[in-house]
């Protein structure tokens, strides 16, 4: 199947630009800019841009610039499409920083502890991971089983 595809999600695609580099894709998300200043990211990049925007779906493919013009309402359809239309496997496996795209490196249990993590989540949990780029810090909470059911519903082709 080759390298994973890198994306870059146009201002519109902040939920689902996190939702991708939580499952593992890097991701550039372009808050603000001219759509050409987007598609340069995307050009110098080697990135697929991610639109809902007919306008600069249409300018880029006819610069031969990647993209994909996602039309589903919800992350859920937009992940399906995604998945769909480049052969993709969603997985936590190698998550990325939702907040800054980086690279994470679990750690143990006492540099979680160190970080002041409330004494509580280090109790419940075995897993931690930090964000090489800027310290952020994750665990398997929560957030991880509705992961599993984004997952697996997108596999299932449930898109509501």
């Amino acid at each position: 199947m080759g390298a994973k595809p890198v994306f870059v999600a146009d201002a519109m695609l902040g939920s689902l630009a996190r939702k991708l580099r939580i499952f593992g894709f890097d991701t550039v998300y372009f808050k603000e800019g001219e759509d050409s200043e987007l598609e340069e990211v995307a050009r110098k990049g080697s990135r697929i841009i991610l639109t809902s925007d007919k306008g600069l779906s249409k300018d880029a493919s006819r610069k031969g610039i990647p993209v994909l013009l996602l039309e589903g309402k919800t992350d859920r359809a937009r992940l399906r499409a995604i998945a769909l239309a480049y052969h993709l496997a969603l997985s936590r496996d190698d998550s990325r920083c939702a907040v800054c795209n980086g690279e994470l490196e679990r750690i143990g249990k006492a540099e979680a502890r160190d970080a002041r993590l409330p004494e509580g989540v280090v109790a419940r949990h075995r897993i931690f991971y930090r964000c090489r780029s800027c310290s952020n810090l994750y665990w398997r909470g929560r957030h991880w089983v509705r992961l599993r059911r984004l997952s697996s519903a997108v596999r299932r082709k449930d898109i509501t």
